[in-house]
C-alpha cells in the first residue's frame, strides 16, 4: 500500500517537472514534500521504475542546476531594488 503511494508520487512528480520544467523546490512545494524527497524520488526511485522518464527529468534538473546562479542573482537584485525603493 505504501509502496503504491510512493510509486504514484514518483510518477506524478516526474510528469509535473517535465510538464512545467520546474525546479525541485517548486515541485516539493506543490506536492507538500521536502526537496530531499523530490531529489531522491527523481534520482533513485524513478530510475528503477522508468529509465527513459528518469533521463528526461535528469536533463531538466541538470539545466535548472546550471541556471540556478542566474536565478539567485536575479532574486538578490530584486530584493535590493525593493529595499532602495
Amino acid at each position: 500500500m505504501l509502496k503504491d503511494y510512493i510509486e504514484e508520487r514518483v510518477f506524478a512528480l516526474a510528469h509535473y517537472i517535465l510538464d512545467n520544467t520546474c525546479t525541485v523546490r517548486v515541485a516539493a512545494k506543490k506536492f507538500g514534500v521536502s526537496k530531499s524527497t523530490v531529489h531522491k524520488d527523481m534520482t533513485e526511485r524513478l530510475e528503477s521504475l522508468s529509465a527513459s522518464l528518469a533521463e528526461d527529468v535528469r536533463k531538466i534538473l541538470e539545466e535548472n542546476k546550471a541556471e540556478r546562479h542566474i536565478r539567485g542573482g536575479q532574486a538578490t537584485k530584486v530584493k535590493y531594488q525593493l529595499v532602495r525603493g
